[in-house]
């Protein structure tokens, strides 16, 4: 677990030296931003990040942009794969878990979205099972490894394919954020990898009553 994390913590690096370079993630919140009077567990991003419009592929094979088809209050973007050993499919189980605990009129303003990082073994198919197997509403999306990481890069996630692995198979390195889109198109929040259900529901609760 620990080279692991390491391996993301460097794939990520460039990343964000990159933003900051740009002045991206100038003035972004620490974690436990205070929006609006409330102690958020995520970091509210101001500036907010670009979301890239290119158009990915979901289980029907249709095409699916975070931009043209994300139009409800929030969307929640998760990069990972199917094959990934542990931190992807704790990750898949808070959101699920969040959304659980979100009532029924703040479960309707919330995508979820999970993009794999491998798409040379997860077909739309594939990605479809995995998200729904989670959550019946969730959605799954590939396409070619260049446009994902097009569409990663501006969120500040960093993918990229490891190393071989000894089973024959090979390891896939990715930032392990949650990605906040809200209904103008923009990245507005994130969370690490360890947040907890109860407080991203939390988290979710107060930017839709924003």
């Amino acid at each position: 677990m620990a080279d692991a994390r390491r391996r993301l913590s460097v794939a990520l690096a460039p990343v964000l030296a990159t933003a900051l370079a740009t002045g991206l993630l100038a003035g972004c919140g620490a974690s436990g931003t205070l929006t609006a009077g409330r102690q958020m567990t995520g970091s509210v991003l101001d500036p907010p990040f670009a979301v890239d419009g290119t158009a990915l592929v979901d289980g029907d094979e249709a095409p699916f942009s975070l931009v043209d088809d994300t139009d409800r209050d929030l969307t929640l973007v998760f990069f990972g794969y199917i094959h990934c050993p542990d931190i992807c499919g704790t990750v898949m189980s808070t959101m699920a878990s969040a959304m659980t605990r979100l009532s029924e009129d703040e479960r309707a303003a919330v995508d979820v979205v999970f993009v794999t990082t491998d798409p040379a073994r997860d077909t739309p198919e594939a990605v479809n099972d995995y998200a729904t197997s989670f959550d019946p509403d969730f959605i799954g999306a590939t396409g070619p490894i260049r446009t994902i990481i097009e569409v990663a890069r501006p969120l500040g996630i960093a993918v990229e394919q490891g190393d071989k692995l000894p089973s024959g198979g090979y390891d896939v390195t990715h930032g392990t954020q949650i990605v906040a889109i809200d209904a103008d198109d923009d990245g507005i929040a994130y969370w690490s990898e360890d947040v907890s259900s109860a407080q991203l529901a939390a988290d979710l609760q107060h930017l839709l009553s924003e």
